[in-house]
C-alpha cells in the first residue's frame, strides 16, 4: 500500500468481510479512530481528519508484510527481538503473543528463548464504536497458561499504548508478572508502560512543525 487511497480500499475490503473496525485497525497497523476515518471515507464520508487517543490528528500506517509473508525474514526479525528480551529477566518461561500480527511473531521469540507460548486476543477486536471498556479480551486455551508466570509481551506495533496496557493488565489479573515487552515498530517512543519496560526494533518520530 502506497497511500491512503490504497488504505481506504484495504479498509473497504475488511470491512465487506465482516472484521470490526478493531480488527481492521489490527490488519492496517494504525489506531482504531483512523481505522474507523478509513471506513467512514470508504463510505462516501469525507469528514475531517481522525483524531487518536492523544487528541491529535497524526499516525503513521506500518507495512511490514515484507517480514509476515516469509518465514525466514520473519524469524530474523524475531531473533532480534529475542536479543532485545534478553537483557530483561532471568526466569521467565513464557512468551505471550498478542492476536493477531503478535502471535507469530511471539512463536519465534519463543523458540528462541526456549520458553512457553501463550496468546491475548485483545478487547479491539470487538470493538466498533462507543467505549471499547465495554468489550473484554482474552488468553487462547490452546496455548500456555499464565499460572502465575513471569512472562515476556510481543506485538508488532505500539500506536497508542492501549492494546499493550491491556495486555499487561491482564497478565497481572491472572497472577502473572510481565517482565518487558517487545515490538518491531513503537509510534511513539515508549520507554515503559505501566513500569514494565518496552523494547522496539524501530522507534518512529513524528516532527510538527507548524
Amino acid at each position: 500500500m502506497k497511500n491512503v487511497d490504497d488504505l481506504i480500499d484495504s479498509a473497504a475490503e475488511l470491512a465487506e468481510h465482516g472484521l470490526s473496525k478493531g480488527e481492521i485497525a489490527d490488519e492496517l497497523n494504525v489506531s482504531r479512530e483512523t481505522a474507523s476515518w478509513l471506513v467512514e471515507r470508504a463510505g462516501g464520508n469525507d469528514g475531517g481528519a481522525p483524531e487518536t487517543d492523544a487528541g491529535t490528528t497524526a499516525d503513521i500506517h506500518v507495512d511490514w508484510s515484507a517480514l509476515g509473508r516469509d518465514s525466514t525474514r520473519l524469524t530474523y526479525a524475531a531473533k532480534a527481538m529475542a536479543d532485545l528480551l534478553t537483557k530483561e529477566g532471568e526466569s521467565v518461561d513464557l512468551t505471550v503473543g498478542i492476536e493477531k500480527a503478535g502471535a507469530p511473531l511471539a512463536t519465534a521469540v519463543a523458540r528462541e528463548l526456549d520458553t512457553d507460548l501463550g496468546t491475548y486476543a485483545p478487547a479491539k477486536h470487538q470493538w466498533e464504536e462507543g467505549d471499547i471498556a465495554d468489550h473484554g479480551g482474552g488468553f487462547s486455551r490452546n496455548f500456555a497458561a499464565i499460572r502465575d508466570r513471569d512472562c515476556y509481551v510481543v506485538d508488532d506495533i505500539v500506536t497508542s499504548g492501549t492494546t499493550m496496557r491491556e495486555s499487561i493488565d491482564a497478565i497481572r489479573e491472572h497472577g502473572g508478572e510481565p517482565v518487558a515487552c517487545v515490538v518491531l515498530v513503537d509510534k511513539v517512543g515508549y520507554d515503559e508502560l505501566d513500569g514494565v519496560p518496552v523494547h522496539s526494533l524501530v522507534d518512529v518520530v513524528s516532527v510538527d512543525r507548524e
